[in-house]
């Protein structure tokens, strides 16, 4: 797409300026990050589109320093791209840096993205019962005291927030304890998005015990079961796409009949 896109301002839930309130939040160059950034993952500004820098530069009253860093920025996200002559675009979605925190957070900016969600199933069916199964055949003491130590704290959370952290303690710490130095590394693949499905579950609010689920995948990799250990997690992430899918039924029921 070679005609330029003219950036509309961001609007704030208060109606005045896109940049005071939330400047105020992120700082000058987070905000323009932000703005960017969301308008891109948002389909707002396509795959191709150029991006006006100048009409950037006087839509949020900054100076063009400011607009070229959050341009960099995005670049290392693989969302932008320069080049002489045709100036700076939008990258097409397969150089997209999908895995990356804030691509992630854009990604739910707007509501549920059920692609991603759908998408992280598939990623962790193919990660965790391996890492689970190696889990069972390495672990030391250290490792199941910080399984123990997470799920103790999945019994303890109180709310929606302690829940999520625990959770994703316990899955960290089951990639650890492969004492795989790239198996370890997939938490960063699963963090995020595990955090985004946990939250979306957790405010359905009705969600099945996780507690059982977890502890049976606790005393495979204890007493040293590859094969049960394996078996416990794909129960656990079988139990986890039904707790998605209400989720989504109850969202989708909630906007119907609103």
């Amino acid at each position: 797409m070679s005609e330029s896109a003219r950036v509309e301002p961001a609007s704030e839930p208060d109606g005045g300026s896109p940049t005071r309130a939330s400047r105020r939040r992120r700082g000058l160059h987070g905000e323009v990050v932000e703005i960017i950034g969301h308008r891109i993952v948002s389909g707002e500004l396509p795959e191709g589109a150029t991006i006006n820098v100048n009409a950037l530069e006087e839509e949020l009253d900054i100076s063009l320093t400011a607009v070229r860093e959050a341009l960099k920025v995005l670049g290392a996200k693989g969302l932008v791209d320069a080049r002489q002559k045709r100036g700076t675009f939008v990258q097409p979605r397969a150089n997209w840096h999908l895995l990356d925190a804030d691509v992630i957070r854009w990604r739910f900016a707007d509501g549920v993205d059920h692609r991603f969600l759908a998408q992280l199933d598939e990623v962790r069916e193919i990660i965790e019962p391996a890492a689970a199964r190696l889990a069972a055949e390495r672990r030391t003491d250290a490792d199941l005291e910080r399984l123990e130590r997470a799920l103790n704290a999945m019994v303890a959370a109180d709310g929606p927030e302690p829940a999520v952290s625990a959770d994703l303690a316990f899955h960290r710490a089951l990639l650890v304890a492969t004492h795989n130095e790239l198996l370890e590394q997939m938490e960063i693949v699963l963090e995020v998005g595990l955090a985004r499905r946990d939250q979306i579950v957790h405010a359905a609010g009705h969600i099945d015990d996780a507690i059982p689920s977890h502890a049976a995948v606790l005393s495979a990799v204890r007493d040293g079961s590859p094969a049960a250990a394996e078996r416990a997690v794909r129960d656990l992430l079988n139990k986890a796409q039904a707790d998605s899918q209400r989720a989504a039924a109850s969202r989708q029921h909630g906007e119907g009949t609103a």
